[in-house]
């Protein structure tokens, strides 16, 4: 699979989708299948009323292959102690599509986006057992700097992590 990121615009919908995955922002005709995938991928899901506050966000994103969302990502920024801080919320992929690159494209171009929104650095969590996830953060430039006990609804701890952009 040819992944392809977009450059330009974040508001960008010209994407042709034939079979390389695009990624572009996040629509209303996508939420059921954004819903699906955060079901089969955590514990504690998101509702789909969540995921339909942040439609029209810049930082909320799918993957998309052959018409189908392969996965997404969710991101602000907002002001924290006078800086700008990114935060990525949520971002998963759907189970049939985990190891193609569809989470390092949507943590790229989730990357860039934050950036261009003015964040000076991106924070995230992530649970303290994921260690795939820790692997493909840290590749990101990712580092751990806490841990929040018991964070996620069944006790797991989380890893606060963190990328200073430049």
């Amino acid at each position: 699979m040819t992944v392809r990121v977009p450059e330009g615009d974040d508001h960008d919908h010209g994407y042709r989708d034939d079979g390389e995955l695009a990624i572009r922002p996040a629509e209303r005709a996508d939420l059921l299948a954004v819903v699906r995938i955060e079901n089969e991928s955590f514990p504690q899901p998101w509702p789909y009323e969540a995921f339909d506050r942040f439609l029209g966000d810049p930082g909320f994103l799918v993957a998309v292959t052959n018409g189908d969302v392969a996965g997404y990502v969710v991101a602000d920024v907002s002001p924290s102690f006078g800086r700008q801080l990114g935060h990525i919320k949520d971002v998963a992929v759907h189970p049939d599509r985990r190891e193609m690159g569809v989470g390092s494209a949507l943590l790229s171009r989730s990357v860039a986006v934050l950036t261009a929104h003015g964040a000076d650095s991106i924070k995230l969590e992530v649970r303290r057992s994921n260690d795939r996830a820790k692997r493909l953060y840290r590749q990101f430039g990712f580092e751990p700097i806490r841990r929040i006990p018991g964070y996620y609804g069944n006790d797991e701890d989380a890893i606060v992590m963190v990328r200073q952009l430049e």
